[in-house]
C-alpha cells in the first residue's frame, strides 16, 4: 500500500470525516481481496446514506478523493482505473526466468471434455476485476462488453462459440448488466446478434434483475429519458433504474457461482486437473535442475 503526499491541502472537518469513511470502505474491500473503482466507492457511500445519489455528489467525491490522494490521505493503489493502462510485450530476462515462469504458471484447460461451454459477459469494464476473480477461480472465461458489443467482437465471439458447438458442447452465456433501458436491452442484443451469425447459445441474464433489486435494495437512479429505449422501460419498471456496481462483490460472486456449478461435471474436471498437476510437477523438476541441465547440454553446443 502507498500513501504519498505530493501536495498539502487543508480539508474541512466534514471532508476529513468523508475521507475516513472512504478509507474504511477501501480497507473492507481490500481485506476481501477486491480492488475498487471510484464508482464502487460512490455506491458504497450512497448505500450507507453518507452522500446523496446525485451526479453532483459523484463529481464532488471524485474531486475529494483526488485531492486526498495528492495529500497522502488515500492510498494510490486503492482505487483503480481499468480503462487506461500501458500495453506492450512482456520480455523474459533469461532462460532461467522463462523456465521458472512456465513451471509456476502452467495450467491446462480443466473444461476439456466437459459437456458445457460457459462464458461470463459483463456490461462494463469497471466490474471486470470482481467478475474476473470468481470466474478465474472456476476457470470460466469472462468478457467485458463495454456496453453494446462491437460488431467485430461479436463476430469473433460467434466463431469461438461455433467451435464449442463443433466439439459437441452446449453453450451458455451468463450476462450481467445494469437495470436501465439500455442495460436491459443488451441481453436481448447479445442473443439476437449471435443468432445472426448462426450461433444459438443459451443467454441467461443473471443480474441485475428486479428480484435482486427487491432483495438487496441498491440505491436507485432516475431513468435517463434521453435513452431511446426509455419509453418501453418506463412502462414496465417506472422511472427508476439501478446500476450493477451497487451490488456487493460477494453477491456477484455467489450469483456467478450458483449458475456455473450446475454446468460442471465435477468428477471429470478433477481428473483433468490431476493430470495437469502431474505435468506441472515435471516442469517444476526441470526448473529446479535447470542449472545442471544447462551445464550438461551447454557443453555440446
Amino acid at each position: 500500500m502507498s500513501k504519498i503526499m505530493y501536495k498539502e491541502t487543508r480539508f474541512k472537518p466534514e471532508s476529513l470525516a468523508l475521507i475516513e469513511k472512504v478509507n474504511h470502505i477501501i480497507a473492507d474491500f481490500h481485506q476481501k481481496g477486491y480492488e475498487l473503482t471510484l464508482r464502487q466507492v460512490y455506491y458504497q457511500l450512497v448505500a450507507s446514506d453518507v452522500i446523496e445519489n446525485k451526479e453532483r455528489s459523484y463529481k464532488n467525491l471524485g474531486t475529494l478523493i483526488s485531492n486526498a490522494r495528492l495529500s497522502g490521505l488515500i492510498d494510490w493503489y486503492a482505487i483503480v482505473d481499468r480503462t487506461r493502462f500501458l500495453r506492450g510485450r512482456n520480455y523474459d530476462h533469461s532462460p532461467d526466468d522463462s523456465v521458472n515462469a512456465l513451471s509456476n504458471s502452467y495450467k491446462t484447460n480443466p473444461w476439456v471434455g466437459q459437456p458445457n461451454h460457459v462464458e461470463v459477459w459483463v456490461e462494463k469494464d469497471a466490474l471486470v476485476d470482481i467478475v474476473g476473480q470468481i470466474a478465474n477461480k472456476m476457470d470460466v472465461r469472462f468478457f467485458s462488453c463495454r456496453g453494446y458489443v462491437s460488431q467485430s467482437a461479436m463476430w469473433q465471439a460467434a466463431q469461438r462459440l461455433s467451435n464449442a458447438y463443433k466439439m459437441g458442447k452446449d453453450v451458455t452465456i451468463l450476462h450481467l448488466g445494469d437495470h436501465d433501458p439500455s442495460g436491459q436491452d443488451m441481453s436481448r442484443d447479445i442473443e439476437d446478434r449471435l443468432n445472426t451469425f448462426e450461433v444459438y447459445p443459451d443467454v441467461k441474464r443473471i443480474a441485475l434483475n428486479m428480484d435482486q433489486i427487491e432483495l438487496y435494495n441498491p440505491p436507485p437512479n432516475p431513468t435517463k429519458l434521453t435513452d431511446s429505449r426509455a419509453g418501453e422501460y418506463i412502462k414496465q419498471f417506472g422511472y427508476e433504474s439501478w446500476e450493477l456496481d451497487a451490488l456487493q462483490p460477494e453477491v456477484i460472486d455467489a450469483l456467478i457461482r450458483s449458475h456455473v456449478e450446475p454446468l460442471i461435471d465435477t468428477g471429470l474436471m478433477e481428473e483433468v486437473k490431476a493430470e495437469c498437476a502431474k505435468d506441472k510437477a515435471l516442469l517444476e523438476t526441470v526448473a529446479e535442475n535447470w542449472g545442471s541441465i544447462v551445464e550438461e547440454y551447454g557443453e555440446e553446443r
